[in-house]
């Protein structure tokens, strides 16, 4: 039997998960937190002696797992295998892994940014099954893509592709990446909470938002619940994520968009205003090729995000 290692490495929790080679399902995971403070030496123990574990309660010998793949927030260098000071993990410095992995395990190891390593689970294990050119959208805390075209996984020229969250889509509004009106700016937790926060200010009317606890998950509970401010709120996200989407419609020509977090939780509350956009700004074929529907691997997708690149660089490089 031959099998895949992979390695979620996450601000706030890690994990170590093997998977059989011709198999769907994750066969075991050791998860962790990642209490960063300590140090990346620490944790990257942790993490591989959670592997080691794996291996002997399940009877498997180094020299069976194929290949093991590392999903990590960058900025990171995927084809040397260093991770390079990634914002929620102190102290994580031109940390060589791959080479720390291969030399401690014997396994070859890649190492993908979470929005491609994502990517790939949902392209390998999820709701992109099948398709050659899939779009992954995060829309999480924050806004990234990963991006599989003529059924390989893009990564650009210094692996930055997908920054799809750089795109300033209006003059002004919340601000991400340091840019007003970016599409992360409004296509995010932090966006939603930034633009509920400013409508609030402006709002004649009465609500049910919490006004001290106001965020992505506060207004979609109000939103759900009837709330018109809430509601004008999401349909406002909604309007700007058919606007990037209709942008990457037209660039890429996707036979699939896959939206995951946000949209996966409160999708009922974007598609309406979301589509209307995108009817308006991403006419003709490529717009009714083009599916969107959420991401189906849920809280799993980390799982399925390192074990995705493990199994794209064995398949492409062993």
């Amino acid at each position: 039997m031959k099998y895949y290692l992979g390695l979620d490495i996450g601000g706030t929790k890690c994990a170590a998960v093997i998977c059989e080679k011709n198999s769907e399902q994750i066969l075991d995971k050791i998860r962790f937190e990642t209490r960063s403070e300590r140090g990346w030496e620490s944790v990257v123990d942790e993490l591989l002696t959670s592997a080691e574990n794996l291996f002997h309660r399940n009877g498997i010998k180094n020299e069976e797992v194929i290949s093991c793949g590392v999903s990590c927030g960058g900025p990171l260098d995927s084809n040397k295998g260093i991770i390079m000071s990634p914002p929620n993990l102190s102290d994580w410095d031109n940390v060589p892994l791959a080479d720390i992995i291969k030399d401690r395990l014997g396994i070859p190891c890649k190492i993908q940014n979470d929005a491609d390593s994502c990517a790939l689970a949902e392209w390998k294990f999820g709701a992109g099954k099948g398709c050659d050119n899939m779009v992954f959208l995060t829309f999480g805390t924050g806004m990234g893509a990963g991006l599989i075209l003529n059924g390989r996984l893009y990564s650009g020229s210094c692996g930055m592709a997908g920054e799809v969250g750089h795109i300033r889509l209006a003059e002004d509004g919340p601000v991400g990446y340091g840019k007003a009106g970016s599409f992360e700016g409004f296509c995010s937790g932090g966006g939603i909470a930034s633009n509920a926060k400013r409508m609030l200010s402006i709002y004649n009317g009465t609500t049910i938002i919490p006004i001290d606890d106001v965020s992505a998950r506060t207004v979609a509970e109000a939103a759900a619940k009837g709330d018109k401010l809430a509601n004008a709120i999401y349909r406002k996200c909604g309007e700007m994520l058919g606007r990037g989407i209709s942008v990457l419609i037209d660039i890429l020509n996707p036979e699939m968009v896959v939206i995951g977090s946000i949209y996966e939780r409160s999708g009922y509350l974007l598609k309406e205003s979301m589509m209307s956009v995108i009817e308006n700004e991403a006419p003709g074929y490529s717009a009714k090729m083009c599916k969107i529907v959420p991401a189906v691997l849920g809280d799993s997708i980390g799982d399925y995000a390192a074990i995705g690149v493990a199994k794209i660089f064995a398949e492409e490089n062993l």
